[in-house]
């Protein structure tokens, strides 16, 4: 049987998902009032605008995004109907699909970018001292570097 955890455990876990929640929750409200696009489309924007040729795989992009496969599918969908990202086939894989960023979507994605950043600095890393950033930089790159154990191996 799993043991509790004690009071630092559970303050940095509770603080970790309340820091993300309130955080991600106004990002979004101001993506949304300022550009017309949820933090998830933006991100989206955002890897596309990062990547070699400005397009990336589907997969590539949920797995980025965090979001499910069918989410991103509908977040893609919508950025397609607003002329931000068209989709297009792999050239050397019939089944694989690209998403690729158009003229507009590099447009509104400079625009966006800046809210995003300034958003980012208010509501989080203003709030943190240097020292605050590279301790947590450094916490969430050990945690990264191990990969999460399969369901498989949590049960055995």
């Amino acid at each position: 049987m799993p043991s509790l955890l004690n009071s630092h455990e559970l303050a940095a876990w509770r603080g970790l998902l309340q820091v993300h929640a309130r955080t991600t929750h106004a990002l979004d409200a101001e993506m949304r009032r300022e550009h017309g696009l949820s933090l998830s489309a933006y991100e989206v924007l955002m890897f596309l605008g990062d990547a070699p040729g400005q397009r990336l795989r589907m997969a590539e992009i949920a797995d980025r995004v965090l979001i499910s496969r069918s989410g991103c599918t509908r977040v893609v969908d919508r950025l397609v109907e607003l002329g931000l990202v068209i989709r297009c086939a792999a050239e050397d894989d019939g089944r694989g699909a690209f998403a690729q960023l158009t003229a507009a979507g590099a447009e509104r994605l400079r625009a966006a970018r800046r809210t995003h950043h300034e958003g980012v600095r208010r509501c989080f890393l203003d709030r943190l001292d240097a020292s605050d950033q590279l301790a947590l930089g450094d916490a969430w790159a050990r945690i990264l570097a191990d990969p999460a154990p399969k369901a498989a191996e949590r049960a055995a």
